[in-house]
């Protein structure tokens, strides 16, 4: 298991418009967020989600040239423990944490797993509730998903 778990916003805005935020406790136990991503989420924080900082200034200034303050601060934070796993959902974000060889999922991952250790029973009524919320998602990724779960 990853030493750290990083979420960026978009995760616990999307777990929380549908009512699943539970899914990130009953998988991780604790997940931890920056600052700048407890301000954007801008909601009372459960006990599990903890508050850390990354201490990169430097990398967080470089990032945000091309991404966004939080999930420029999860991928800050994301470097400082070599064996995190951080979630993010935005593509380009994805994208750069890919190439500084960092784990990453996505809300969708985090729905699979949970779905994979019987945590859920179904995915169906979750990507049904994500569709109803302003998260994107494409139909060949629903399909693929449930087609193979």
């Amino acid at each position: 298991m990853p030493e750290v778990i990083i979420a960026d916003t978009s995760c616990l805005i999307i777990l929380d418009k549908i009512g699943r935020s539970d899914l990130l406790k009953s998988l991780y136990g604790k997940i931890s967020i920056t600052k700048e991503i407890e301000k954007e989420f801008g909601l009372h924080l459960p006990d599990w989600i903890v508050i850390q900082n990354h201490d990169n200034n430097s990398s967080q200034l470089i990032l945000e040239q091309t991404l966004d303050k939080g999930e420029a601060s999860a991928i800050a934070l994301a470097l400082k423990y070599p064996n995190s796993l951080v979630i993010l959902d935005d593509l380009k974000a994805r994208k750069i944490a890919s190439s500084l060889n960092l784990r990453i999922t996505g809300t969708l991952g985090i729905m699979l797993k949970a779905k994979q250790k019987g945590i859920i029973s179904d995915l169906k009524p979750l990507i049904a509730e994500l569709q109803k919320s302003d998260f994107y998602i494409s139909s060949s990724i629903i399909d693929s998903l449930l087609e193979d779960y």
